[in-house]
């Protein structure tokens, strides 16, 4: 018996009309939804990988997403190879058709190819579906994609933005920890990662604990929510999921959405520019910016700026619109210097 197995569960509530309850976009720990989407249209693809690929031709284009795969001995999980300079998959283009084409022939055969389907916007692959298929709360904004592959295994990895997962087809399990966890994770590279997140290098499900002995603590701190289809997850922004595809073909639609407006940027941005300008410094230095960043950003309030007359604030005071961009044509001009 694996420990995956034996993690307490996610706090739980069930749903119905694809109505998100309000109180859980404020929650700062994941949801289990369950049932939320259980009356969507688009359940119809967990009857059968042939059901799957007639629902979803009836919104799919010809224009050809992008797939990963795998070889057999990967056994789903998608990774780097031994040194890290490199992954154990490859990616290609494919058309939705030719994807299932693919699926099938795995179907037959356990041995041929892991294949996965990931992060693909639904608007613009499967325009039509969300007027059939959609969730019932206030952020208008947020951005849909679908996932859809056979038993894949994806490392744990964190989100800026907040997420509710719908399991449309197949079960899916995700592995949850807080965003505490990370010093217990072991993370791999920051700049080449096989889907653009820093992933831990921990084999969730056949850990190594001497070469990843503090992954012990994380453990401690883990939960697990399986989602059946017509099931949802709220993953609160930051928190780390290992996620594992249950069946032989599983689809899931996500909804990502920012509580911070987008003219203020990314953090992951600012998070390399200070690996570049502060990481190594000399330590009195480090302490010295350690200050000023409190100062600046982590402890800031209106004690910052108060006293300077509201003209001559400048990037001192809350950002609008107009205020980010200035502030960013003044970080591009210095970065160009």
């Amino acid at each position: 018996m694996s420990w995956l197995d034996d993690l307490p569960p996610t706090a739980a509530r069930d749903c119905r009309d694809a109505t998100v309850p309000p109180d859980v976009l404020a929650s700062e720990e994941p949801v289990l939804l369950r049932g939320l989407i259980s009356d969507w249209p688009a359940l119809a693809c967990d009857r059968s990988l042939a059901a799957a690929a007639r629902y979803l031709a009836r919104f799919g284009k010809l224009a050809p997403v992008t797939a990963y795969v795998g070889a057999a001995d990967i056994e789903g999980r998608f990774f780097y190879d031994a040194d890290c300079a490199g992954f154990n998959f490859r990616s290609g283009k494919a058309t939705l058709p030719q994807v299932f084409e693919k699926l099938a022939e795995t179907d037959r055969d356990d041995a041929l190819t892991t294949i996965y389907v990931g992060s693909t916007p639904v608007d613009e692959w499967l325009p039509g579906f969300r007027a059939e298929n959609d969730l019932r709360w206030p952020v208008a904004d947020a951005l849909a994609s679908f996932w859809l592959g056979n038993e894949t295994c994806i490392s744990a990895h964190y989100d800026f933005p907040n997420n509710i997962a719908c399991a449309a087809a197949g079960r899916r399990r995700f592995t949850l920890l807080p965003p505490e966890q990370i010093g217990n994770l072991y993370v791999g590279p920051i700049d080449k990662t096989p889907s653009g997140q820093p992933i831990s290098l921990v084999d969730f499900r056949n850990p190594d604990y001497a070469r990843h002995p503090r992954f012990r603590v994380a453990q401690e701190q883990a939960r697990s929510a399986v989602l059946a289809a017509g099931d949802a997850l709220f993953i609160p922004s930051m928190w780390w999921h290992h996620v594992e595809s249950l069946e032989p073909f599983n689809l899931l639609i996500n909804y990502w959405w920012c509580d911070a407006p987008a003219y203020l940027g990314t953090p992951s941005a600012a998070l390399l520019h200070a690996m570049l300008a502060l990481r190594d410094l000399p330590p009195r230095q480090k302490e010295i910016w350690r200050g000023l960043y409190d100062h600046y950003v982590f402890d800031a309030d209106e004690a910052v700026y108060r006293h300077i007359p509201p003209q001559g604030r400048g990037a001192l005071a809350p950002l609008d619109e107009n205020a980010a961009r200035q502030l960013r044509a003044t970080l591009l001009g210095k970065l160009n210097h």
